[in-house]
Parts: C-alpha cells; structure tokens; sequence
C-alpha cells in the first residue's frame, strides 16, 4: 500500500479496456478509481452495463469514486437534465460514489450575477436527483479564462447558499487551482483531488491546456508537492486522482513503471 491515498483517473490510460485498467491500479496498490464517460469505445460510451462495472471493480478489489463527468452543468435545460438523470442512475447502478460536475467552458455564461445564478439554479435541481440516488456531487472549477466557474470560493459559496453541503463537494485540481491564481483551498468542502503535472516552462499560464498535463515529477511547475502537503496539512484525507491528458503519457509503453516513478516522487517529497 502506497502511504498516499492515490487513485486512478481512466484519463491516465485512455486506451486501456475497463478490465485492464482497474488491473493496472490495482498493481499499484490502488483501491480507487474514476471512470469516464468520454472514452470512445470503452464504459461507459460503448454501452458497457452497469452491473458488469460493478462486478469487475469487485473483482479487483476497487472503489470506484466517480464516474467523471456531467458536462456544461451549470447550464441547466432540457438535455442536462436528461444527460445527469443518466449519469446518476448509472452511477447508482456501477457503485460509484459521486458524479463529477464540470463547468461550461466556452466563455459563455461569465457575467458576474449570471455566473452564480446558473450554478444554484443547476445545484437546486440536481440535489434532489443526487440525493435520491446517494451519489455526492463533485462540483470541478476550472482555471481556464474562458471558463464559466473558475473559483472553488465561488463553487462553495453557491452550494451552501442552497443548503447543500451534504450533497456537493467540490474538486481541487492541482492544474486548474494553478491555473486560476486562487489562494484558497477549502479542504473541509473537498470531495477529491486530481493530480497532474505541467513540465514545459516555456508556456505562459494563461496558454496551459489538458494536452500539457503529465504525470508529476521533479521538473513539475505546478507545485503538486506545496498544494498536496498543504491540503493535508489542512486536513483533506481523501484520494489523490492521477488525471493527466498529454499524449506523451497515454502513449507510453509502459503506464505502471511511469505511474510508480511518479507516486515515489511525490510520497518521498510530502
């Protein structure tokens, strides 16, 4: 067993099948997982039932965590409302703990008044269909400029304004934390952590995207060890997600040596 509570984000390894891919985490000492529901040709986009996830994150011995993600929820209508009713009761149905909630992302629904009132108006109705089901949901800013909800505050701030501490988390992501400038962590409201690494420091802030996020190592611009250690420090106690989207990382030969290199990196610097 690892002395960090790390997890296994399926964006780590794209390409690898379901069976594989809890395998994999599983030979790291892992007893958590995400999956997702952006993966052509695998669970949950290639109708994989949820009862056969189930049985297969028993067979291995596994959590899993999250199914990752409902997107655009902060922009409630007719299709949300339709996409979350099938990734709750899919949740419900896999034994996932929690629904990953991310944010519009197009630079539409950014106006400061409008901002807020699309997040409680999506909060308010996504509670009672999260609480029917026992699924936490797992509210994920993003640092990206053009994003409709980039601070963690702010996510906080609309989930207790309609009471719903009970159902809603938040997500600290270490790229998108980095991303957004925001000092402050809310280790009481989080739900998870994801974890990836930006190595190219040539790249200004404001132009960083998914394709420069890698496994974290000693070049790491980010300050996965500084976040980390202060989350706990703070007394977060939950997983610690690897979700890197470069390339170089879904290709590599070998995904368990490069993941070991990068739990013992950051469990020799925490």
């Amino acid at each position: 067993m690892t002395t960090l509570p790390f997890a296994l984000n399926h964006m780590t390894t794209p390409g690898l099948p379901l069976d594989a891919f809890f395998a994999l985490a599983r030979s790291l000492g892992m007893t958590a997982v995400e999956i997702r529901n952006d993966l052509t040709g695998n669970a949950i986009l290639d109708g994989t039932p949820a009862k056969h996830v189930t049985a297969l994150a028993a067979e291995h011995g596994l959590t899993i965590i999250s199914i990752n993600a409902l997107q655009r929820f902060n922009e409630w209508n007719n299709t949300r409302a339709a996409e979350a009713a099938h990734l709750i009761s899919y949740a419900r149905d896999c034994g996932a703990k929690a629904l990953v909630l991310v944010p519009v992302n197009d630079g539409s629904g950014q106006a400061d008044g409008e901002r807020q009132a699309n997040l409680k108006e999506a909060l308010t109705v996504l509670k009672p269909m999260l609480d029917a089901a026992g699924i936490i949901g797992l509210v994920e800013p993003l640092g990206f400029e053009i994003c409709s909800l980039r601070s963690k505050t702010e996510a906080v701030d609309g989930i207790r304004a309609i009471g719903g501490e009970a159902t809603f988390r938040v997500v600290h992501d270490t790229f998108h934390h980095h991303l957004a400038g925001e000092q402050t962590i809310h280790p009481e409201m989080t739900g998870l952590v994801h974890i990836s690494g930006v190595t190219d420091s040539d790249v200004a802030i404001a132009d960083l995207r998914d394709s420069h996020r890698v496994l974290v190592d000693e070049n790491d611009t980010l300050d996965n060890v500084g976040q980390i250690r202060r989350l706990k420090a703070a007394g977060y106690s939950g997983p610690f997600s690897f979700e890197p989207f470069a390339d170089e990382v879904h290709g590599v030969a070998d995904p368990a040596a490069a993941l070991r290199t990068s739990m013992a990196y950051l469990e020799a610097n925490i």
